[in-house]
């Protein structure tokens, strides 16, 4: 057995393999409609962890022919859902934000308004990406022609909460953009304006 410690993404391909046995390849299709839009960190381990996991006797592999080629496909074990199982009654880390945009947003004071912008218009269109990826699944489910049914529940709870943090995060996209066109520039700070938009931004949150 593995003594490697096991990790959130370990968690997250035997949840995977809980619900079907997967081929490499076939984790891999299902990790970018899922876990991509939450946690893409996954996709950098698809071909090891499947493998530390059956080390640990909480996947098997097995191979099979698909036409004229072998293929490896893994599934779940008894001991890897119970493990599941305990882990899943666990609490959950706190939840982390993580942005490269939003690092170039903070330091634009550095760089051009294009810069900024530039910056901003990568967070439009990655909440646009999210939002049509989520909206086309939903409407799959809608039509009963989703993939998983037995799971309609819980995708639906992480798709409604992604979907509306995509579009909050598109709305304030489009307005930092309109507010930016109308700086001079980006090193000078105008304190009135800042502080008027953290007092609207926190509003009734005001002790």
């Amino acid at each position: 057995m593995s003594r490697r410690k096991l990790t959130t993404t370990s968690y997250a391909i035997l949840g995977l393999l809980d619900i079907r046995p997967w081929a490499t390849y076939e984790l891999a299709g299902q990790m970018r409609r899922s876990l991509h839009w939450f946690w893409p960190r996954a996709e950098s381990n698809l071909y090891a962890e499947p493998k530390r996991l059956a080390e640990a006797g909480l996947a098997e592999a097995s191979e099979e022919w698909n036409g004229d080629r072998k293929r490896t496909v893994y599934s779940i074990t008894d001991r890897g859902r119970r493990e599941l199982e305990r882990w899943l009654g666990t609490a959950a880390a706190s939840e982390r934000f993580e942005s490269e945009a939003c690092i170039r947003v903070s330091l634009g004071n550095r760089g051009t308004k294009e810069d900024l912008l530039r910056a901003i218009q990568r967070i439009e269109d990655d909440a646009a990406a999210t939002l049509a990826n989520y909206v086309r699944y939903g409407r799959e489910y809608a039509r009963g022609e989703g993939l998983f049914p037995q799971r309609i529940h819980v995708n639906a709870l992480i798709a409604s909460l992604l979907i509306a943090q995509a579009r909050a995060s598109g709305q304030w996209a489009r307005w930092a953009k309109a507010e930016i066109e109308r700086w001079e520039g980006t090193a000078m700070p105008d304190v009135e304006w800042a502080v008027r938009t953290l007092n609207e931004a926190i509003g009734d949150e005001r002790g």
